[in-house]
């Protein structure tokens, strides 16, 4: 199968489970196929994916990421006051780290939002279903919702990054509290002791709690660095952090917390 055909197979095995979406699918022209494919793949709940749909939904999910380009998390400059931490702007699908860590909500199932603007649709999206479906199996395993502050781990799938860190921050309503600092900086050391347990000798961090959830940016990054660096002195752990950002707003604070980065010295 060519590409095209790859998204029209997928989207009409899709359909056939999720019939009420025909009709809106129909409205979706030649070359909006793509995010017809990805939209229903956000609305698809987990349970029974058939080997046939996989075998082609990897051929494409992998396909794409090297259309994308991976970037080797090794490769990156560390900063030039810590050799531990990294700064890097851009999609965090394309990363080759030991692990990303994708903010999540209580569900721990991805957005169901199609083609959502959110990190955690990014990497479902890139991931491709079968990251919902191990999800699910943790969920159902633990049987209630994630609490905010904790870590779950999973395998990468289709991405880069052959493992994908779960963990719920804290969503600020109105003035931010105490609370919710502490719970944001349990997010990155519950992720770090996970990895740390695990073997996984880098971890690429996303700026938790700002988007969807509304937590400060400027106050985020202070309490992410600081929970990352005393993680790495208190253990001597050699992990690498990457602080993965996306917008320039948010290079800007991390770059006057971190400093420039080696290379660029």
């Amino acid at each position: 199968m060519n590409r095209m055909e790859q998204i029209r197979y997928l989207n009409e095995l899709l359909l056939e489970e999720m019939p009420e979406y025909r009709e809106q699918a129909a409205e979706f022209p030649e070359d909006e196929q793509r995010r017809l494919l990805r939209s229903l793949m956000n609305l698809r709940p987990p349970g029974g994916l058939s080997q046939a749909f996989l075998d082609v939904q990897d051929a494409l999910l992998s396909a794409e990421r090297e259309d994308k380009g991976v970037v080797d998390a090794e490769a990156l400059p560390p900063t030039a006051r810590d050799p531990r931490l990294v700064l890097w702007r851009g999609d965090i699908t394309r990363l080759a780290a030991g692990a990303i860590v994708d903010a999540d909500n209580s569900a721990l199932l991805g957005c169901f939002c199609p083609c959502h603007g959110c990190i955690d649709n990014a990497i479902h999206s890139a991931a491709g279903l079968q990251l919902r479906e191990e999800c699910s199996r943790i969920m159902a395993a633990q049987g209630h919702p994630e609490a905010a502050g904790q870590a779950k781990l999973t395998q990468g799938y289709n991405l880069p990054s052959p493992y994908v860190l779960h963990t719920v921050g804290p969503i600020v309503r109105g003035r931010l509290r105490e609370e919710d600092c502490r719970t944001l900086s349990k997010c990155y050391r519950s992720c770090l002791e996970l990895a740390e347990h695990r073997g996984i000798r880098s971890v690429a961090f996303c700026c938790l709690s700002t988007g969807e959830f509304h937590f400060p940016n400027q106050r985020a990054a202070e309490i992410a660095v600081k929970t990352v660096r005393d993680f790495l002195d208190e253990t001597g752990s050699g992990m690498k952090v990457i602080f993965n950002v996306f917008r320039e707003k948010d290079e800007r604070i991390y770059r006057a917390l971190l400093g420039p980065d080696r290379a660029a010295e």
